[in-house]
């Protein structure tokens, strides 16, 4: 017994002396691969997220040697090997996630989204974090399932599950409809170039910005910083306006409504003078015209441009508030008013005083009159 006691003891001490030389050596390769990340940006991406999965996976694959070389035979050390190789399969998914984020990280640096023209940057952005969530899930299931088949009893089963398959097909599909109705729009979303991330959208009534977008769900970060989770699922059955789709410049309008006696001409120079003063404009389109005239207003409309959404809401918010302010200080008769007027009234003529009109009255006061009451009295009230 004490001679293996003191085999364990042997084995634990050289298993701590080569995890600590692997430690010493996963730092100065790390160290190093910073240093060459300067130049190669992928191996700088390595050395930030495969270090902490490297050293865990180093860990496991030490005890797991350790495990093999100094416990006897018997069920402690099938036990603690059974649950070793447990933690070796799921560290060594995720250092395979980790080289994925990596590689990730450095394809998404070479697509710059902060510039003016980043429409394909975007598209290419969202088809890479789709794609890795989709191989990181991949690596997961597989992960799982090769955990599950170090079990002696489901191995054993296999077979007849394989001849239950078509059964719990079925039944799995149907448990998972929805999910897997996301996975597939979320897919469909990566790759159809429908929406991107940072894509301005109106979506529920709502304005915002496309923040995430997941394999099952999107994020769309409202104007006023609320967060609007929908599933891809219901996001792409349902319409939606994108307002960067192509481009991100847009028009915009302003409507102001005023008195008929409005100098339009001078109104539409008006428009140009304050557009060219700002740099909220981007200079394709200044237009101002009457697009109706009911009772006693006119509806004039101005028709400005901008390079983003945001922009062009600041731009509106301008014109409408300069032209206003021009209104009310170089032509204030033309503020919308309501208009009164006072009709001088006939005075009532007296009976006696006014002269039996023949025309107004269709019996009497004439021949023909007459004939017509006799005609409609009858003979007995001549």
């Amino acid at each position: 017994m004490s001679g293996s006691w003191l085999r364990i003891v042997v084995a634990l001490g050289v298993a701590a002396v080569v995890f600590g030389l692997f430690l010493a050596v996963e730092y100065v390769l790390r160290r190093v691969l910073r240093r060459l990340g300067q130049r190669a940006t992928v191996l700088g991406e390595l050395a930030e997220h495969i270090h902490a999965p490297l050293r865990w996976f180093g860990a496991m694959v030490v005890l797991r040697i350790t495990v093999l070389v100094a416990l006897p035979t018997g069920s402690w050390r099938n036990v603690t090997s059974h649950v070793l190789t447990l933690a070796l399969i799921g560290t060594g998914a995720w250092l395979l996630a980790g080289v994925l984020t990596a590689i990730e990280q450095t394809m998404l640096g070479r697509w710059r989204v902060d510039v003016a023209d980043n429409r394909h940057a975007r598209r290419m952005q969202t088809q890479i974090r789709l794609v890795r969530r989709v191989i990181v899930a991949a690596i997961a299931v597989i992960a799982l399932g090769a955990m599950l088949m170090t079990f002696p009893g489901l191995r054993t089963a296999g077979t007849s599950l394989l001849a239950s398959a078509g059964v719990i097909g079925a039944i799995a599909a149907l448990a998972a409809q929805s999910l897997l109705g996301n996975v597939f729009a979320g897919l469909q979303i990566a790759f159809s170039d429908a929406i991107r991330l940072d894509d301005v959208v109106i979506v529920e009534n709502e304005w915002g910005r496309v923040e995430d977008i997941t394999l099952t769900y999107l994020v769309v970060h409202l104007w006023d910083d609320r967060r609007l989770v929908i599933p891809t699922a219901q996001f792409m059955s349902q319409p939606f306006e994108n307002w960067t789709r192509r481009d991100a410049a847009l028009l915009g309008t302003v409507e102001l409504d005023v008195d008929w006696t409005m100098p339009v001409d001078e109104m539409r120079d008006e428009l140009r003078r304050i557009l060219e003063s700002t740099d909220l404009w981007d200079g394709r389109v200044s237009v101002l015209q009457v697009t109706d005239a009911t009772h006693t207003l006119v509806r004039v409309r101005a028709l400005v441009s901008a390079v983003d959404a945001g922009t062009l809401w600041d731009l509106r918010c301008l014109v409408r508030e300069q032209l206003v302010r021009w209104v009310r200080g170089k032509h204030p008769y033309a503020v919308p008013r309501l208009r009164a007027e006072q009709v001088p009234s006939t005075p009532a003529r007296r009976v006696e005083d006014s002269a039996p009109d023949h025309d107004a009255r269709v019996f009497g006061d004439s021949v023909d009159g007459l004939v017509r009451e006799h005609a409609f009295n009858g003979p007995g009230k001549a």
